[in-house]
């Protein structure tokens, strides 16, 4: 794919050249056709995605398909995300209400009115969530064996055992902090348990307010032995008349505040964007402004009221939940040795290109490369002996004179950044592009930046004003006669651990024209070159939106020549207006527009006069589909890519993103045949209908439909198996 709107010379399978013409077509074609003026034509972004995180309720409602330890990890994946969204959106929200700004969305909606919507939505999911948790998944859970206990349910020997912990590592670490006029209402931080108490002076008859802090140095639920835990506020719940000696508890119930935790970095040239991160860092631990309380639904109106007050809150922004809170505690039950109620085991295989047919033995990197692309897809095909080996090879390898590595986020204990480092100390020139602004792990990759430049690598930091997102990997090898470049092209981040649970996509290549593109990128990353000339990359900020519209522009045109046209995108997120006014004019003019998307979707399929022709398609299930994928009929000459970019303005905009272009016509077809796959009537998928979303899992005989993601390991198998 090309990211100039520049004639090109070149032209093979799989690059998408803008003519002259088409690019034009881009900003002089007229707009869709609205059949319905007075409805919105895009659906409302913030909605959407709270129907995203209903989905993944979907699955720990899904007692049939999902085994049960996994029904219990998605409703603390459900509430992980919640946690996040609150924490950047509403929070977002939030501020531009409270500076006044009354800009309506796209949908005409009002932040004010678009946030009263979004806590009547929270609220009716996270009542169900508790619904789900309490009476169906706690029961069957207990019936498994697997017990969330109070106090009262524990042995007389396990609550031996539990005083001797709270006595020996919880005592210590807590801090009563009173609230009186000696003692101000202390800061509550974002998202930790706490617990308010209600003590009385049995001396003077005097009441006080005291809050205690859950310590996070152990796990949310202790584990008493094989399938019995204990909520750690339970513990610390008996044991409060060792806190407050010599006064007598009267009330006690937990609660939990979510914060705006969206940074802020002003950047300009001048300023070291390192040391502005770790400043906005210092500052986000106190002093945000709290976005949503969580209490126990059997909380005191007196000491709710109190909380509400001292905090700021509305009403509104206050859910009352049976204990216990935060049901991200729930991830800890993946530890338990019952296989039985978890997805079946599943080993990466090593992709059939990077093996040696004898041994099943990790082949030579390099001279698998030079004869043949490799495309991967995790984590069906393994990331260690595949992305990570390539990486590591090539920092042992003598012949390796440089290397270049975007780093977006990576495990705590990265092989990738071990193997930049064993390179430099080896005498290569090894340049990280690391962005310290992703979100949430900012404190990680400071850490990494600091420990990559002490041991000799070239750290840089991106850009100013832009996210570096792209996923890219460039290794420059002495073969004799040549230097050749050989590059990783994906759409996930280089991070081991998350690769054995994301879905992507990845391009292992030398091709020349590749290559040389994705080192230009690089040289735009480190020597901020005005570089917008590629042959087979799109590049954002610049090229990714122009080239998608101007392939969108040629598939109206095929269709209008008679060739019929198709557009297939996969991606995490579609937001962007322009991108969607022009699916809506490539269905108005017959074009079948397929989408399958994970979580925000504001188009609105379906929609007569509008929208007919295109169709959306979500598919979630025990690995998270991560990879972008573009696809055109192109009159019969299928142009596809793969990338970092989901359809956003903020990735097209405000991010350095690439998207590749695959030019074996295998790796074409399997892409392609991976659409056929989830389009499939016979696939489990949810189907967007104008903004409502239905799942179908079941045909009309009510058999289960196929799952993709089984579907695929299942096939793997079998070509394991006719190989063996």
């Amino acid at each position: 794919m090309t990211a100039s709107p520049t004639p090109t010379t070149t032209r093979s399978q799989g690059v998408l050249p803008i003519s002259d013409e088409l690019g034009a077509l881009i900003t002089d074609q007229a707009a869709p056709v609205d059949a319905h003026a007075e409805t919105p034509m895009y659906a409302d972004r913030e909605l959407s995605w709270l129907a995203f995180n209903n989905r993944v309720l979907d699955l720990a409602r899904d007692a049939e398909r999902v085994p049960l330890l996994e029904r219990a990890n998605f409703l603390a994946i459900f509430s992980s995300n919640l946690d996040e969204y609150f924490m950047v959106r509403v929070a977002g929200l939030k501020r531009r209400i409270a500076a006044g700004v009354a800009v309506p969305s796209v949908t005409g909606t009002l932040p004010r009115d678009l946030h009263d919507a979004i806590l009547a939505r929270t609220r009716t999911l996270v009542t169900e969530q508790s619904r789900i948790f309490q009476n169906e998944v706690r029961p069957a859970l207990a019936a498994e064996g697997i017990s969330i206990l109070t106090w009262e349910e524990l042995t007389a020997a396990e609550k031996d055992r539990m005083r001797s912990l709270f006595s020996e590592r919880i005592f210590p670490v807590l801090t009563p902090l009173a609230v009186d006029p000696s003692h101000p209402f202390p800061y509550i931080s974002g998202l930790s348990i706490n617990m308010a108490v209600l003590v009385r002076n049995p001396i003077t008859g005097a009441k006080q307010f005291a809050r205690v802090k859950v310590p996070a140095l152990l796990d949310r639920f202790i584990k008493l032995d094989e399938g019995r835990f204990v909520p750690i506020e339970e513990i610390i719940r008996r044991h409060l008349g060792q806190l407050f000696a010599g006064m007598e508890v009267l009330q006690q119930t937990t609660f939990r505040v979510t914060r705006n935790e969206d940074l802020e970095v002003e950047e300009d040239d001048a300023e070291n964007l390192l040391y502005a991160l770790e400043k906005e860092l210092l500052r986000r631990k106190v002093g945000r402004p709290p976005v949503r309380l969580e209490v126990q639904d059997d909380i005191d109106p007196k000491m709710l009221k109190l909380l509400m007050s001292e905090l700021d809150i509305s009403e509104k922004e206050v859910f009352s939940l049976p204990a216990p809170l935060d049901l991200t505690g729930l991830f800890s039950l993946t530890g338990t040795d019952r296989d039985d109620l978890k997805y079946p085991k599943f080993v990466a295989a090593t992709h059939r290109d990077l093996a040696e047919v004898e041994t099943s033995q990790p082949a030579d990197m390099f001279a698998a490369l030079k004869n043949r692309d490799v495309l991967l897809q995790h984590p069906y095909i393994s990331f260690a002996t595949s992305v990570q080996r390539f990486i590591e090879q090539a920092a042992a390898d003598p012949q390796v004179l440089t290397i270049k590595q975007t780093l977006y986020r990576t495990s705590g204990d990265s092989p990738i950044v071990d193997a930049l480092i064993e390179a430099a100390q080896a005498g290569k020139q090894v340049l990280a592009v690391v962005e310290i602004k992703a979100r949430f792990d900012e404190v990680a990759n400071i850490a990494w930046a600091r420990k990559l430049e002490k041991y000799g690598v070239h750290v840089v930091y991106g850009m100013v004003g832009l996210k570096t997102h792209c996923k890219l990997s460039l290794v420059i090898r002495d073969e004799g006669t040549t230097l050749r470049r050989y590059a990783h092209i994906g759409t996930g981040n280089y991070n081991p651990k998350t690769a054995r649970m994301y879905e992507d996509i990845g391009l292992l290549t030398s091709h020349p024209m590749i290559t040389e593109d994705v080192g230009k990128v690089f040289n735009h990353l480190s020597g901020l070159t005005v570089e917008t000339d590629y042959r087979r990359l799109l590049v954002a900020p610049h090229g990714i939106r122009t080239g998608l519209l101007a392939g969108i522009d040629r598939e109206i045109e095929h269709q209008r020549a008679g060739r019929q046209g198709y557009i297939r995108i996969k991606v995490n997120s579609l937001v962007d207006e322009r991108l969607i006014d022009a699916m809506y004019r490539a269905s108005q003019a017959g074009v079948k527009v397929d989408l399958w998307v994970r979580g925000i979707c504001t188009i609105r399929p379906g929609v007569p006069g509008l929208s007919e022709n295109i169709r959306v398609r979500s598919i979630l299930g025990r690995y998270l589909e991560h990879s972008r994928i573009f696809a055109f009929a192109n009159g019969g000459q299928p142009v596809v890519g793969i990338g970092s970019a989901d359809l956003m303005h903020r990735n097209l905009d405000r991010r350095v993103e690439t998207i590749v272009g695959i030019s074996q016509k295998r790796h074409i077809q399997e892409l392609i045949d991976l659409f056929e796959l989830a389009f499939d009537p016979g696939t489990v998928s949810w189907h967007l209908n104008d903004t409502v979303w239905t799942e179908r899992s079941r045909a009309e005989d009510g058999r289960f439909l196929r799952d993709l993601q089984s579907e695929l390991i299942d096939r793997l198998r079998r070509r394991r198996d006719q190989h063996a």
